[in-house]
């Protein structure tokens, strides 16, 4: 999908039901706003359902302050104008109050955006305007003074968060991975102590490249890679509705019988990614004009050394996580249904899933399907797509159970020889 072909209009109700649906805002909370070239300021209106916006429901504000709409523009749209004349270089601005950053707000403080590296490439700087009433001139006043001193991203105190930046998507963008970042530090802060990465280990993540693969031209699409396509996109999107990815994070791949691999693209949304989005890897070629996920030379050596590994996903889903940004060691150990899915999970340094391909490779074994690297991901191989998409889901379970008894008592787990009779039951 090209977004930035939509009309104004489209783009807000668009970003405004997605923010709806994934329970960042509330019926009459959130506003979004676009600043067209020609000046005039597209907007969400004031009082009306976010759930169950129209195109025709949104305002456009000319220059000269003509309010063209059936319903009044956000009781917001001070801070909005604001906002844009401080920054002429923004052409989109959002405002939400999702509970996690609500928390944030409401002890005057910010999320950690240093737990993953990308992260704080997305957020960037954030900072924190002191409290004023909603939609005063008070409040759009300290709102766009720190909007003046550079940052695109401005918690409120006791409120939520308004995001400025060129376009909508990368505003909503930079909002998702914030709001991801305080759901992450809130239970990873259950789990033990935080593991914060350093400005060097944030820069040797910056320094990851794309892989330099010669094209090659496609002609033709088989049954079985366009049945592949559509599953991995159905499986896609399921992924994101459940919140295991965030709008460019998070990578499927699939091998096919010709031992060729298709896997996602970089840094395009997984919301709304398209069978012709996916990449077909030929004997180390990317098929003409794609550009794969930046991991893709690690799901090849992963590929080249288990011919029974047909599947491999890559996610940030948010329990699992936990364990990754502390010292906490996941233990499938909790029911039987994860010790038989996940087996033994393993975690690996930071940085060894794209600087030492091979040794993470190596890492896996038929009692080791999974493995978590520190302050990155969670890696998932499966014999098929719909396996590895199990066993993703199942880590996210068990990690949400183990995370929510830290309030309840200490965590009996399976002993040595129950694990010794799932063993023997199911073969293993």
């Amino acid at each position: 999908m090209n977004f930035e072909l939509l009309h104004p209009a489209d783009q807000l109700i668009m970003i405004m039901e997605r923010i709806y649906k994934y329970g960042m805002t509330t019926t009459s909370g959130g506003n979004l706003s676009i600043l067209d070239e020609n000046g005039d300021m597209w907007i969400t209106p004031g009082s009306v359902d976010k759930g169950s916006l129209t195109r025709n429901d949104i305002i456009q504000i000319k220059p000269d302050g003509t309010i063209i709409g059936i319903h009044k523009p956000s009781s917001e749209y001070p801070v909005h104008s604001r906002i844009y004349k401080m920054r002429p270089d923004l052409r989109a601005v959002l405002h939400a109050h999702p509970p996690a950053l609500v928390a944030f707000s409401i002890v005057r403080r910010i999320p950690e955006t240093r737990l993953i590296p990308n992260f704080s490439q997305i957020c960037g700087s954030v900072t924190i305007a002191p409290y004023d009433v909603p939609g005063s001139v008070g409040l759009a006043t300290k709102i766009a003074d720190e909007f003046e001193k550079g940052s695109n991203v401005v918690m409120l105190e006791n409120h939520g968060v308004f995001v400025g930046a060129t376009d909508l998507f990368k505003a909503f963008m930079a909002f998702e991975t914030l709001d991801y970042c305080a759901r992450l530090q809130i239970s990873a802060a259950k789990m033990g102590k935080l593991n914060v990465l350093s400005a060097k280990h944030v820069q040797i993540s910056k320094e990851k490249q794309n892989p330099s693969m010669d094209e090659f031209v496609k002609t033709s699409y088989t049954s079985e890679e366009k049945e592949c396509r559509r599953e991995m996109c159905q499986l896609i999107h399921r992924a994101y509705d459940q919140q295991l990815f965030t709008s460019t994070q998070g990578t499927f791949s699939q091998r096919l019988s010709d031992g060729s691999m298709i896997i996602t693209p970089y840094h395009k949304d997984r919301k709304y990614l398209e069978e012709s989005d996916l990449v077909h890897i030929v004997d180390g070629k990317r098929e003409q004009g794609k550009i794969p996920s930046r991991s893709c030379v690690l799901h090849q050596k992963i590929y080249d050394k288990f011919p029974d590994i047909n599947s491999i996903i890559i996610a940030h889903a948010p329990n699992v996580m936990t364990f990754a940004v502390t010292d906490r060691e996941f233990d499938s150990r909790t029911i039987p249904e994860s010790y038989i899915m996940l087996r033994d999970v393993k975690k690996v340094p930071f940085g060894s899933s794209f600087m030492q391909p091979d040794m993470v490779a190596n890492e896996f074994s038929d009692m080791t399907p999974i493995i978590l690297v520190e302050n990155d991901c969670v890696i998932v191989t499966g014999a098929s797509l719909i396996n590895a998409f199990d066993k993703l889901e199942v880590m996210e379970y068990s990690a949400k159970a183990i995370v929510a008894s830290e309030s309840l008592g200490e965590i009996v787990a399976i002993t040595d020889e129950e694990v010794a009779d799932l063993r023997k039951a199911f073969n293993f």
